[in-house]
């Protein structure tokens, strides 16, 4: 955990503990807040987990519900969290549990604990990740780094070589190459990705279809009346490097691929990576124009009355958050 990563939480814990947060809900709370979560499995006592504060535990998990179901929040669905935005009224606010990534273990971890709780959820699935053709080049790069000692890269024409001995310099080399990599063109990157796979022995197709669910895990929950199937494109990709026609491509193949699976259609869409670099108000005009009734980005906030439906803020289930922490920021408190 980084420095600045210390005092956010330091900040957080400080400011639940002081109980300020409390007066700052009314006016900032907004009419309710979607939750973001990735991959939910059982902690790992690996030293190197670049990847950590996008997973949590079965166990916060369900510690999580049972305080929302305590807190003045009624947990909803997505048509329902879209309908209270469009239309809020003076009451409760209403909080909406959403799942990015498409991997296997929400069916072997969350799924249980959604279905036991009997609450409402959403899974954005990249519609090529179950039909066993997605690329999780970010897992890969996680392979390659823990399993090297010293590793190196073409990046921009220019070799570079990074000692990865030690656990800090795999942090910073996945830190680096991961940001380098998502600032890549599709092309780019699966040249440079499928390079470095092959240099160090790391099969990305296996890696890939190891961590994704199949349209068989799918159909475990597809027909819950609490479940809401959404769709992140195709292939998940970074939109805002795509050209016009790509990207309009990939948003209507991961819908048609979905509906073609799917026992509805989905109706509700998820910003790949979502953060502010990855879309662009193009992405956000396109989502309009695919009929879809909300799209949901990962830019941290509350959702404000009145909110673009297309262009929702998110609030991240960080694996090295405290449930203290997170409901200061489901306050509307901003750090």
């Amino acid at each position: 955990m980084s420095l600045g990563t210390d005092w956010t939480a330091l900040k957080l814990e400080l400011a639940y503990a002081s109980g300020f947060w409390r007066l700052l809900e009314p006016s900032r709370g907004g009419a309710g807040i979607i939750l973001k979560f990735e991959r939910v499995r059982p902690a790992r006592d690996t030293a190197f987990q670049p990847l950590r504060a996008h997973e949590i535990t079965p166990q916060v998990l369900h510690r999580l519900i049972v305080k929302l179901t305590r807190w003045p929040f009624d947990i909803v669905s997505m048509d329902e969290a879209c309908r209270r935005a469009q239309a809020p009224q003076r009451g409760r606010r209403f909080v909406a549990l959403t799942f990015d990534g498409g991997t296997r273990d929400f069916v072997d971890y969350a799924w249980p604990l959604l279905s036991g709780h009997q609450v409402p959820f959403t899974v954005y699935l990249p519609s090529a990740f179950p039909d066993g053709v997605g690329r999780m080049w970010w897992l890969a790069l996680e392979q390659i780094i823990a399993r090297q000692d010293r590793i190196n890269a073409v990046v921009d024409d220019v070799r570079r070589y990074f000692e990865t001995a030690d656990i800090a310099g795999k942090y910073q080399a996945y830190h680096y190459l991961n940001g380098w990599l998502r600032s890549l063109p599709q092309r780019e990157l699966d040249r440079a990705i499928d390079d470095l796979c092959m240099r160090y022995d790391v099969d990305l197709a296996a890696v890939s279809r190891a961590a994704a669910m199949t349209w068989i895990d799918v159909a475990i929950f597809a027909g819950d009346p609490l479940a809401t199937i959404g769709t992140s494109t195709l292939n998940y990709p970074v939109l805002a490097l795509l050209d016009d026609a790509t990207a309009k491509r990939e948003m209507a193949m991961g819908k048609v691929v979905a509906e073609a699976a799917l026992p509805a259609p989905p109706r509700h869409f998820a910003f790949p990576f979502g953060d502010t670099a990855s879309f662009s108000s193009r992405d956000v005009a396109m989502a309009k124009t695919q009929g879809l009734a909300s799209a949901v980005t990962s830019v941290p906030g509350v959702v404000m009355a009145g909110a673009d439906m297309h262009a929702l803020p998110r609030l991240a289930g960080d694996g090295r958050r405290s449930l203290r922490a997170l409901r200061v920021l489901m306050a509307g408190v901003k750090l």
